[in-house]
């Protein structure tokens, strides 16, 4: 397995040249897409990383994906060198490492929302507002359902976790009764 480190170092290095070029934007897309892509297609991902697939028609399946699904060049570039490092298995972890630098560069953290039901938008924009207020920063809002919250939520910002779930606050208040 690869370090963390060095998928990171593959991650803040493309980071760094989209805001150099000034094309994150555009880049960002395409790498979503990529994932999509992968995503539909997992064995188009494996048949990327199979040492059994010479390396000059991984680039020619890598070239008709870029046909059909054209990208800038810059996104082009790095499929192209993930595949020749060996390291096109560790898209998604790339990626996720990618957007949480380009996140970082322009001010933005994530916060992970784990509901009991569907958050309604209008409550999500409000919750939105609420923790970048408090956190001092633009917040994204990845929201997660579990049934066995009963009700609330728990967010989590980096290391910090808000509990309002109700399952929390009747444990906590089973404890309290407890103690008397």
């Amino acid at each position: 397995m690869i370090p963390s480190a060095i998928l990171g170092r593959y991650a803040r290095s493309l980071a760094e040249i989209v805001f150099e070029e000034n094309v994150e934007p555009q880049v960002t897309e395409d790498l979503k897409t990529c994932n999509e892509i992968f995503r539909a297609v997992p064995d188009l991902l494996e048949a990327f990383h199979s040492p059994s697939i010479p390396r000059e028609t991984k680039e020619k399946l890598l070239a008709e994906m870029m046909r059909l699904h054209p990208v800038a060049p810059i996104t082009s570039n790095f499929m192209r060198i993930l595949i020749q490092h060996n390291r096109i298995r560790f898209y998604p972890q790339i990626l996720d490492s990618y957007l949480k630098s380009v996140n970082d560069r322009k001010g933005i953290v994530t916060a992970h929302v784990t509901a009991a039901a569907q958050v309604p938008p209008k409550d999500l924009k409000s919750l939105e507002s609420k923790l970048a207020e408090i956190m001092g920063r633009l917040v994204n809002v990845e929201v997660h359902t579990d049934a066995g919250l009963l009700g609330g939520v728990v967010v989590q910002v980096g290391s910090t976790v808000f509990d309002g779930s109700i399952r929390t606050q009747l444990s906590e208040m089973r404890r309290r009764l407890t103690e008397t």
